[in-house]
C-alpha cells in the first residue's frame, strides 16, 4: 500500500507559535515513516505558509529570515475536494508542491485552535485531525465553554466576564460589576488564549485593574474568575469522539508561583516570557528545543505524574474530564484542566485545550500507550469522520429558484 501523506500544519498568527513548533517536533518525530510522508506546513506570524525539510531543524528558528528563504511558500487552493498544497511555479503560474490527503494540525492559540484553521479546512474538504469547528471555537472561549458546561450540570466557579470595549468607556463600572459578583481573590483572564497567556491574579482592586490592562492587550473579552485559595491542578487528557472516548491517567502540574504561568509550562519555571505583569509587558516567547537549555513543550512541566490522589477521587476527575469533551461535541484528543478546591474537594473544569501542548503524549505514554500508535489513531479517524460527514445531507435535490414562473 502507499504511503499516506499527512500535512503536519503548525505555527500561526499567535502569541503561541513558538509552542506549536516545538509540539509540530514532537509530532514529526513521533510519527511512523514506514507508513506515512510528512508534509511540514508552518504558518508565519505574517500569515504566510511555508513547506520545506529547513521547517524540520529546529534551530533555524533562532533566524526566521534565514529559514524562509530555504523554504518554499505555498497554499491550499479554496476549491472543495482539492486536497492539493501548492506553490507558485515558472512566471507565478501555480503547480502542485503536495498531494495531502489528511491534516494534523498542531497549533495553539487564537486564530488557530478556535476553530478558524478548522473551518478553512472544511470548506476546502480536506480531512482533519482533531475537534470540528464547533467544538474547537467552544473550547477556545472560556466565556462560552463555562456557560456551556455551568448549563449541563458540570461545575466550573464563579465567574463575571465583559469586553475591552466596556473597560475602555467606564472602569467604574466594570470594577463594579466584578465587585458585587466575585470577592478577592479572582484571576483575570483572556477569553480566548492558551498556556496562561495574559492571565493575573488579582487581591484588591488596584491589582484588578492592573491584570484587566494586562488581558485587555490580547482580546477583546475578559473573563474574571472566583480563585480558590486551596487550589490543586489536575489535567487530564481524553482521546475518541463525542460517542465513545477514553481517558488518560491525570497529573498534577507544579506551579512555582500563585498560578501556573507560561514559564513553569514551557520553561520549567525559569524567569523570561512571563505574560503577566504590568501593561506592556514584553513576550519573548519559549526557547526552542533542541537548543542549549530550550524547550521541551508542555514537557517541560513539572509534574506529578501519574498524579498521588485517591482512586475515588481520580474516577471523579476523569468522569468530569469525559463529560466535558462530550458536552463540546470533541473529536480526536483534548486535554481537560481541572480544579479541586483542598477545602472542600469540590472539584471544578477549569478549561480545555482542543490542542494541547505535546498533544498531552505524556499522559498516553505513562498510561502504557506508545505515542505513535495514538496517532495512528487520529489519523484514521480523521478519515473516519470525513466518510461519515460525506454521507450526510446537503443538498434537498431541487432549486427553489427554478421551482416559480
Amino acid at each position: 500500500m502507499s504511503k499516506i501523506t499527512v500535512g503536519v500544519l503548525f505555527g500561526g498568527r499567535s502569541v503561541e507559535n513558538e509552542i506549536s513548533v516545538v509540539t509540530a517536533s514532537q509530532v514529526i518525530e513521533a510519527l511512523d515513516h514506514d507508513k506515512y510522508n510528512v508534509v511540514p506546513i508552518y504558518i508565519a506570524k505574517t500569515g504566510k505558509w511555508y513547506s520545506g525539510k529547513a521547517l524540520l531543524d529546529l534551530k533555524r528558528y533562532r533566524d526566521m529570515p534565514s529559514l524562509y528563504k530555504d523554504c518554499t511558500e505555498v497554499y491550499f487552493k479554496s476549491l472543495y475536494g482539492d486536497r492539493n498544497l501548492y506553490c507558485n511555479g515558472l512566471f507565478g503560474k501555480a503547480k502542485v508542491y503536495a498531494k495531502i490527503d489528511t491534516v494534523l494540525p498542531t497549533l495553539h492559540g487564537t486564530n488557530c485552535e478556535d476553530g478558524t484553521l478548522q473551518g478553512v479546512l472544511e470548506v476546502i474538504g480536506i480531512p482533519y485531525v482533531g475537534c470540528n469547528t464547533f467544538a474547537s471555537a467552544n473550547g477556545m472561549d472560556k466565556i462560552a465553554m463555562k456557560q456551556i458546561l455551568r448549563d449541563s450540570g458540570i461545575s466550573v466557579v464563579d465567574f463575571c466576564w465583559f469586553t475591552d470595549k466596556e473597560w475602555d468607556e467606564s472602569h467604574s463600572a466594570v470594577l463594579a460589576k466584578v465587585e458585587k459578583q466575585l470577592s478577592y481573590p479572582v484571576i483575570v483572564k483572556p477569553a480566548n488564549s492558551g498556556s496562561s497567556v495574559g492571565i493575573m491574579p488579582a487581591h484588591n482592586i488596584a491589582e484588578l485593574e492592573d491584570a484587566i490592562d494586562n488581558a485587555a492587550q490580547f482580546t477583546t473579552r475578559i473573563i474574571v474568575e472566583r480563585m480558590l485559595s486551596h487550589l490543586k491542578e489536575v489535567n487530564c487528557s481524553v482521546r475518541g469522539d463525542y460517542y465513545h472516548c477514553e481517558p488518560s491517567v491525570c497529573e498534577v502540574p507544579l506551579r512555582s508561583g500563585e498560578i501556573l504561568s507560561y514559564s513553569d509550562k514551557y520553561q520549567g519555571g525559569a524567569s523570561g516570557g512571563k505574560l503577566g505583569g504590568s501593561k506592556g509587558a514584553k513576550f519573548t516567547g519559549a526557547k526552542i528545543a533542541g537548543s542549549k537549555g530550550g524547550s521541551k513543550g508542555m514537557a517541560s512541566l513539572k509534574r506529578e505524574l501519574p498524579a498521588n490522589l485517591p482512586d475515588s477521587v481520580t474516577a471523579l476527575v476523569k468522569d468530569f474530564a469525559v463529560r466535558t469533551f462530550r458536552t463540546l461535541g470533541c473529536e480526536g484528543l483534548a486535554r481537560i484542566d481541572l480544579m479541586i478546591d483542598t477545602e472542600d474537594d469540590r472539584i471544578y473544569v477549569n478549561e480545555i485545550n482542543t490542542i494541547p501542548g505535546s498533544l498531552s503524549s505524556y499522559l498516553w505514554e505513562c498510561g502504557g500507550k506508545p505515542f505513535t500508535e495514538v496517532l495512528d489513531e487520529l489519523i484514521a479517524r480523521s478519515f473516519e469522520r470525513s466518510r461519515e460527514e460525506s454521507f450526510k445531507v446537503v443538498d434537498f435535490g431541487g432549486n427553489i429558484f427554478a421551482s416559480g414562473k
